[in-house]
C-alpha cells in the first residue's frame, strides 16, 4: 500500500460513513421513535464512536497509504466489534443464551438529586427484550449483521489495496 489505491479510498469511506449512519439511525430511533437503549445497545454505540476518530485519522494520513490503511483497519475492527456485540445482543433477545441481568437508564448529568430524578423518570430498558423488530430481526440483529458485513468489506478492501 505505497499509494492511495481506489480500494483504500473505499475502505476509508466505509470506515467513516458506516458508523456515522449506524449512530444516526440509533439516535433517530431513540429521540424520534422513543426507543431507549439498553446497556448492550450502548456498548454497540461505543464501538461505533471509537471507529469514527480512527477513520478520521485514516483520512488525515491520506498521503501515507500505510498509515491510512492501518487506521482504516482499526476503524473496521471497531465496527466489527459493534457487530459482534450486536449479534450477542440479538441472541440474548431471542433467548438463545443468557445475557446481562441488569437493566439500564441513561442520566444526562447534573447534581445528585437531578440524576436521581432522571433515573426515576426514565424507563427501564431490558437487554433481553427487543424494543423493535422488522421482518423478525431486532435493531441489535440488524446492527450485528450490517456492522459485521461492513467490517468484512473494509478488511477485503484493505487486502485488495495491499495487493495493488
Amino acid at each position: 500500500m505505497n499509494s492511495l489505491s481506489p480500494s483504500l479510498a473505499k475502505a476509508r469511506a466505509l470506515a467513516l460513513l458506516a458508523p456515522l449512519v449506524m449512530l444516526a439511525g440509533a439516535y433517530a430511533f431513540q429521540y424520534v421513535g422513543g426507543l431507549h437503549p439498553c446497556e448492550m445497545c450502548w456498548w454497540q454505540r461505543y464501538a461505533h464512536f471509537a471507529a469514527i476518530p480512527l477513520a478520521l485519522v485514516a483520512y488525515a494520513a491520506r498521503g501515507r497509504a500505510c498509515i491510512s490503511g492501518l487506521f482504516a483497519g482499526l476503524a473496521g475492527i471497531a465496527v466489527g466489534i459493534s457487530g459482534l456485540i450486536g449479534l450477542f445482543h440479538a441472541g440474548v433477545e431471542y433467548g438463545w443464551w443468557e445475557g446481562l441481568t441488569t437493566c439500564s437508564t441513561s442520566p444526562a448529568g447534573g447534581s445528585g438529586a437531578d440524576i436521581l430524578n432522571q433515573i426515576m423518570a426514565s424507563p427501564i430498558t431490558r437487554c433481553d427484550v427487543a424494543a423493535w423488530k422488522m421482518a423478525g430481526i431486532s435493531m441489535a440483529g440488524y446492527n450485528g449483521l450490517l456492522s459485521s458485513a461492513v467490517a468484512l468489506a473494509i478488511l477485503a478492501l484493505l487486502l485488495k489495496a495491499r495487493k495493488a
